[in-house]
């Protein structure tokens, strides 16, 4: 081999290999439509909680905009504009912000259904719901419990024109509670656990 060959991609500078090193048109797009997603999650946590986020002022003031505008099109040009303030941010601690809160609103969405499921059997025809309830809750008040089961039944089994529902969600924000409560209980019950492996550690 001719060792005075010289390969074409050592002969050439890196700007002058003819390659487009800029990204393709779709890359563009595609990372601005990402970043549009992340501007429409943001927008949708409670202000309380946008409000603990560190952030640019530019981007929480383009964000309070966007809650002020009230047209479709001035909305859309509005998300754009946050779009562009987005690539000039550092992102991913705003991307954890949001990972914490959607897993958190998974986590109540999901407590929520929980306690709808209870409600449902305790009101229906299942007779072992409250035995199970008890041995899963052992701190609930039972008494309490079958008084607020007795009334949603009657309130169920009423004419649709005299049901106030009062039953049912008086029913449901108990069980909701106990399930809470129940919950801190064992979080606390794990606590010392963690700090004595810590101390170990």
């Amino acid at each position: 081999m001719n060792s005075n060959h010289i390969d074409d991609d050592e002969a050439l500078g890196p700007e002058d290999d003819g390659l487009d090193r800029r990204p393709s048109k779709s890359a563009m797009k595609r990372a601005s439509h990402e970043l549009q997603a992340l501007g429409e999650q943001l927008l949708a946590m409670p202000d309380a909680r946008l409000a603990s986020i560190e952030m640019p002022e530019r981007l929480r003031d383009a964000l309070a905009d966007y809650k002020t505008t009230r047209s479709f099109e001035g909305k859309r040009r509005q998300l754009q504009y946050i779009g562009k303030v987005l690539r000039l941010v550092e992102v991913d601690e705003l991307r954890e912000a949001v990972a914490v809160f959607q897993l958190g609103h998974a986590r109540n969405a999901l407590a929520l259904h929980e306690a709808e499921r209870w409600r449902a059997e305790l009101v229906g025809e299942d007779t072992t719901a409250l035995t199970r309830w008890a041995q899963e809750y052992p701190g609930s008040d039972l008494q309490q419990l079958r008084a607020l089961v007795r009334s949603a039944k009657k309130d169920a089994a009423a004419a649709p024109e005299q049901r106030n529902g009062r039953g049912y969600r008086e029913l449901f924000q108990f069980i909701k509670k106990d399930m809470e409560a129940q919950a801190q209980v064992e979080r606390d019950a794990d606590a010392p656990e963690h700090r004595s492996d810590d101390d170990e550690a």
